[in-house]
This record gives C-alpha cells, structure tokens and sequence, in this order.
C-alpha cells in the first residue's frame, strides 16, 4: 500500500515543486470568430436556384418524407447560405408535403383502401422492450391521413402552388430514367405501372402523362442548379437484397436509352441547354455498403439458447443426411465435392447464429435430391420436405445484410422461422457477386459523372460527396464548428438518420459544406460554408 501511495503523491509534488517556478500566467478572454454573413457568387448567378434528384435533395429522414425534413433538405440548406447577404441567392419554395410523420418509404404500405390501419411514418430509435434502441416507424393514429399518398382519400397530398414556383424537384425513390419519361408523374398508372411515383404525381396532378421531372426543372428558368440523381440507381437494388424483381440495377453502359451513361447525359444536356448561362454542381456517389443500413446487422445475428438451437440441429438431421446421400461416388461429384458439399450443411450453436438464406449463385441440388427418391435413398414425402433446401446455405461474413432484415430475422415466414428453419429470400441478403455488380456500377455511375463534368467544364463543378464520406469514415470523426459529427447512427453525433442511409439534418448540413466548397472552387464564389451547429442531429432514443 505505500508503494501505491508514493507513486500518487510523487508526481503532484514534482508538480507543485516545477509550478512555483513558472511565472504567473495572465488569462486572457477567448477570441470569439464571428461568423461569415456575407460572400460573392464569382462567375455564377443564384438568383434562381433549382435542385433535381431523389431522396437526398427531396429530404428524406428517418425512411420518410415529412415537412420537417424537407425544411432541412440538402438543397434548401444550401439555399440558405446562398440567401447571404452578396451572393445573391432569392427565395427556395418546396412542395411541402405537410405531414408530421411522413410515408415511411422503407416499408411496403398500400395505398390504404382500408383506412382504419395505422399509416407508419419516419422511424425513431425507440427500445421497445429490447436491450439496444431499434430504428422503429412510428405510427399514426387510426383514420389519420395526412401522409397518405392518394389524392381521392387526402386530397391534402397534392401540391396546388403550381409547378411553376417551384425549386426543389428533388423525388425519393426514382432512379435516373424516371426523371425522363411522363409515365413518373401520370395517375393513371398509378398501382400498376412501377414507373409511377405518386411523388412526382403530386406536384404533376392529375397527372395526364405529358411532363417530365428533368423538363419540369428546365422550365423553371433557373440560373443554377443542382443536381444529384442516381443513387437509387444502385441503392435501392441494394436494399432489396440483389432482387431485381423489386428493384433492378441500372446498367452502367451498353443497354440504349436504358444505360445509366446515356440517360446522365440526356438529363444534364436538358438541363444545360435550357438556357446558355446556366450553370450548376453535380455530385458522385459514395460506398453505400459503408453505411450503417449495411453494416448494422451483422451474418450472425440470431441468438438461439440451448434448446431452441438443439431442436433447429434436430429439424436439419434429415436434411444434411441429404447432403451426405450426395456424395455417393455413383453420382461422381455430379453435385460438389465432399468438402463443397459439406458447406451446405445447416448447423446451430448456443449463441449468435449464421443466417440461413437462399443463394441463387449456388449449385440447385434440385436434381441431387431427385435422384436420391429415384434410388430409394429418400420417399417422396422427405422429397417434399427438401423442396424449399435446394439452393440454401447460411450466411458468411461475406454475406451483407441489410438494416431492414434485422426486423424480420427470427419471425414467422411462410412455413418457418425466417433465416432460421425457413431459408431468407433473395430480397433480404445481398451475396458476394451482387455486392461486386454493384460496387462495379457504383465505379461506372462515378466515372459517367467526372466524364461530363470534364466535357462541360466552365459550366459544372462537381461534388466528390464520395471523398467527403471517406475522409469522415477514415478519421471516424470530424469536429465542424465545435460539433462532433460521426459516420454512424449514434445520437448526438451521428450524421445518419434512423434508416442508415440519409442522413440527418446536421448530416445534410455536412454534405451541403462539399457542394458549396465544389462551387467557390469551380466559379471562383466565396459562399460561407454552412455551420452545422445550427442543425439538429438524431435524436436520443425513446423508450
């Protein structure tokens, strides 16, 4: 105990022992740096600004579209620093949605003929009985209908101030194509046509089929612009889990008017050639597979106790005895090698389990089973039963999964417990060869940009919000007018939103910083970077 003592008490007296023989040291008050207020607009006029894209410049927080967030759009946070005093920037009007909580875009809600169902909203980090807060939509009350995206049920959806004034045309969930073709904005296909977006509906009611989104923006006569359309191009495919029957991957090149380049350059060239002095900033796109809607949920999620574990590793006896039928030297390795085999063997432990999933990319073992009724090894009952098993596997860290799988691992699905006893759809993991399409398109998408910037370089500037993002990721914090902003979810600091993937309104305010420091570089403007501190970030979590 001394010896403890002694090494406390010695550096405080070699402390006091140096300290008296400093000088006294006079305090002097803090030099507080006023804010910037003003600035130039160099060689750009943002007397008129105009904003194109998808979610991230509609607004989009939390999975939902509702007015708080579209006041504190992308675009509408930029147009705030453009409204200082010098740079000329005039007045921002949005098609405000008016509603509270919004339509949750991450979850597949009907267009309710039934309106005693709660309409779910933006989601907030809530408990709910669970040890760590979960993203989790909230609900309004029956009969409320304020979000709901049908003009004959809440007439209140459509926006009636005339496309004309607007200058965000920033809509969630379109891919690049769909700001091309009337068929985004026309009712009637409404329910049936995946091209409809009652988004654009809205501001193009009653929408007869006969405006584009791009050809709305290049009639707005604005004098700059802003464009960031093409995400979703990619994202959405993602977060459908690879499925391209819910979402497809936009080829990159090669497919006519369907290739991402060409319709790129048909937006941008409508754009630029609506009027000779226009300009604008475009931005790149990021690694979503970085966000946190892709690494939340890790491929071993499932906590199983003892018994439960015991009775999956019971229920797959039959199954993996299947799997050892296969390598039958009479089948000659028709179907793997034993060791090729033996990795489609479904096991379970006490603790974090792997996901059971369907792999499309696999070897079908349909015909391995088949044979193994044809030479008695099975009956056609156990046949049966291996039906569903035929092209399964459990997940590996290879394997991502997204944030929106978490709320279905564990539940009841058709026959099964999903990702347990009953194997996950293509939609809810996305495998190792769709990762690598998409992070190929994601390269091509990239290049199609800097390619036109490079053609039309005295007019655009581009944004590299991929850098940005990486530099946040690799420093794993920056610290912006004495606030802490992370690459995470986590309140305070977090940049994202609940859904992991747009950001928060200091998250926006972060990313409105490289679009502003893109244009006082390209147009020689001396626009003030936005303070985020005046943004809120995500909130605690509720119980």
């Amino acid at each position: 105990m001394k010896t403890i003592k002694f090494l406390y008490i010695l550096p405080f007296a070699l402390l006091i022992s140096i300290s008296c023989e400093q000088e006294l040291i006079t305090l002097e008050p803090p030099v507080i740096v006023p804010p910037v207020t003003s600035g130039t607009p160099g060689t750009a006029n943002f007397s008129k600004f105009v904003a194109i894209g998808n979610s991230f410049v509609a607004g989009v927080q939390g999975g939902a579209l509702f007015t708080e967030a579209q006041n504190n759009s992308l675009p509408a946070i930029m147009a705030t620093q453009f409204a200082m005093t010098g740079v000329g920037g005039g007045a921002f009007v949005q098609p405000s949605i008016n509603a509270s909580l919004g339509w949750n875009l991450f979850i597949t809600q009907p267009f309710l003929a039934d309106n005693s169902k709660p309409i779910l909203g933006k989601m907030l980090l809530q408990y709910k009985g669970a040890a760590s807060p979960l993203p989790t939509p909230q609900a309004y009350a029956p009969g409320n209908l304020e979000a709901l995206p049908n003009p004959q049920a809440n007439p209140g959806f459509i926006y009636t101030g005339g496309k004309g004034t607007l200058n965000n045309f920033g809509v969630p969930a379109i891919v690049l194509g769909q700001a091309l073709i009337p068929q985004t904005g026309a009712w009637a296909g409404a329910g049936s046509d995946p091209r409809f977006s009652p988004f654009y509906g809205r501001l193009a009611y009653p929408g007869t089929g006969s405006s584009t989104i791009i050809g709305d923006a290049a009639a707005a006569g604005g004098t700059f612009f802003m464009f960031y359309l093409g995400l979703d191009d990619f994202f959405l495919y993602a977060a459908f889990g690879g499925d391209p029957t819910k979402a497809p991957l936009t080829p990159a090149s090669g497919a006519g008017a369907n290739g991402f380049d060409v319709q790129y350059g048909a937006a941008i060239g409508a754009l630029l050639g609506s009027n000779a002095n226009l300009k604008g900033v475009v931005g790149n796109f990021p690694d979503i597979f970085k966000m946190p809607h892709f690494t939340s949920v890790t491929y071993n999620a499932i906590p199983l106790d003892a018994a439960n574990s015991g009775a999956l590793n019971s229920g797959f006896s039959g199954y993996n005895a299947a799997i050892d039928g296969l390598k039958n030297p009479a089948f000659q390795n028709a179907f793997g090698t034993a060791t090729q085999l033996d990795a489609r063997k479904v096991s379970f432990i006490t603790g974090n389990n792997k996901l059971l999933l369907k792999d499309e990319s696999i070897l079908n073992l349909k015909d391995g089973f088949d044979q193994l009724l044809a030479v008695g090894a099975i009956n056609s009952t156990q046949r049966a039963q291996l039906a569903p098993y035929e092209q399964v596997r459990q997940s590996t860290a290879s394997d991502i999964i997204p944030l929106s799988t978490g709320s279905v691992l564990g539940k009841p699905g058709t026959f099964g417990l999903l990702g347990l006893s009953e194997p996950l759809a293509d939609q809810y993991v996305i495998i190792p060869t769709e990762r690598d399409a998409i992070n190929a398109a994601r390269t091509s998408y990239n290049a199609t940009i800097q390619a036109t910037v490079d053609t039309n370089s005295a007019r655009l500037a581009l944004a590299d919000v991929n850098a940005a993002l990486e530099g946040l990721i690799a420093a794993k914090a920056a610290v912006l007018n004495n606030v802490t902003i992370t690459p995470n979810i986590n309140p305070p600091t977090g940049f994202y939103s609940e859904d992991g993937v747009h950001p928060n309104s200091r998250g926006y305010a972060f990313l409105s910083r490289t679009f502003i420091a893109a244009i006082n570089t390209k147009f020689g403007a001396t626009i003030p970077l936005t303070d985020v501190s005046k943004y809120k970030a995500t909130a605690l979590p509720i119980p």
